[in-house]
């Protein structure tokens, strides 16, 4: 005969506890089924049946019977795992950041694993985990560019209250144009991707003309109204508007929302706004593109259809944007903008004051520098 199983007799503080966990949805899976074995045994149900009924071993239960006995709750818990001890204090870890944040190797403007290791004494891998757990990148930069616009603030407020909160009877339209889009062949033939291989195509490509797509980008219901020309002058853009007016019934209001290039402000620009008085404009200020919803279409559509398709011609190329624009059209999804603009400006104010922050520091240490020599 084998061994008698523990007893288990609860509290009623513990059989709480222990349902509270197997009912819980954050309780993890393993320590909710340790409850449940408890809970069972405590009803007096043997460890082959409660091992039938929970889909487990009856050793497991009688492992985890035996340890609720012993520890009461705290048994259920997973003991520490042994392992190797650390390698890098916390001293020499601190010190890895600071060199990382502060300092760039003696050749090269950032440090990569293998020269950070070569300071420290210590393996890529270990700075590999340093550097995951702090979030720390330095191979990688981001650009950013600060609006200069002396209506920045107004005009951020105008959009964006256009987008949260659009005014009856109107349609508010953001428009732009993708200029220079070149249909591209490769010069040799693209290698299918196939199981364990993934598409391969030649680096070097032959061109055949470029193109430029006028969009308008209903910011309500996610649809595109677009046209494709070979030239972006104020002619073309003229000749899209025309046809904008053609697609938006005569009893709505257009509220265009655009940037202030060239084209987009000569004289017979200026003079089909003038004769036109359901048409508003709205001007995004310099350097924040971000703020035209129709930057978000162009981006799907260079990452969808135009950077890995092949066009042997400009006529293929605009077949593949109409294509893609039908698509969009077919079912429609807008950009939902989530941030109102004093979220906006407050992030902005933040990220100014942190840059000037840093350049204040940056030029204190040129001083400091310049007087050493």
């Amino acid at each position: 005969m084998g061994k008698a199983a523990v007893a288990i007799v609860l509290t009623g503080e513990e059989r709480g506890e222990l349902e509270a966990l197997v009912r819980r949805r954050g309780t993890a899976q393993g320590l909710a089924r340790r409850a449940q074995i408890v809970l069972m045994a405590a009803d007096g149900v043997e460890n082959k049946e409660i091992a039938a009924r929970l889909g487990t071993m009856p050793n497991t239960v009688a492992k985890w019977r035996r340890r609720f006995a012993e520890l009461r709750l705290d048994g259920l818990y997973d003991e520490p795992r042994p392992g190797a001890p650390r390698q890098i204090g916390d001293e020499e870890i601190a010190e890895t950041i600071r060199l990382t944040l502060e300092t760039t190797p003696p050749d090269a403007t950032h440090w990569s694993l293998r020269s950070m290791a070569r300071a420290v004494g210590h393996a890529p891998s270990t700075i590999h985990r340093i550097w995951t757990a702090f979030g720390l990148q330095p191979h990688r930069a981001e650009s950013f560019k600060l609006s200069s616009d002396a209506l920045f603030v107004e005009k951020v407020r105008d959009i964006v209250g256009l987008y949260l909160n659009p005014p009856e009877r109107a349609l508010v339209l953001c428009v732009d144009e993708k200029s220079q889009i070149q249909a591209l062949d490769r010069s040799q033939p693209v290698l299918p991707m196939r199981p364990g291989q993934i598409e391969r195509r030649s680096h070097d490509y032959t061109r055949h003309g470029t193109l430029s797509l006028f969009a308008a980008l209903d910011a309500a219901t996610g649809k595109i109204i677009g046209r494709c020309f070979k030239r972006h002058r104020a002619q073309e853009f003229l000749r899209f508007l025309r046809e904008i007016e053609a697609n938006v019934p005569p009893d709505l209001d257009i509220h265009i929302v655009m940037d202030n290039y060239a084209t987009h402000k000569t004289s017979a620009i200026r003079s089909f706004f003038l004769k036109r008085p359901r048409w508003h404009i709205h001007f995004t200020p310099t350097a924040a593109s971000w703020l035209n919803q129709v930057e978000r279409f162009f981006a799907n559509l260079t990452e969808k259809q135009i950077r890995r398709g092949v066009h042997r011609s400009t006529a293929e190329l605009e077949a593949a944007i109409t294509a893609y624009i039908d698509a969009v059209n077919t079912d429609p999804k807008p950009f939902r903008w989530t941030k109102s603009a004093d979220d906006i400006l407050a992030t902005i104010k933040r990220f100014c004051l942190a840059t000037l922050q840093i350049a204040d520091v940056q030029n204190k240490s040129a001083e400091t520098s310049e007087s050493g020599h």
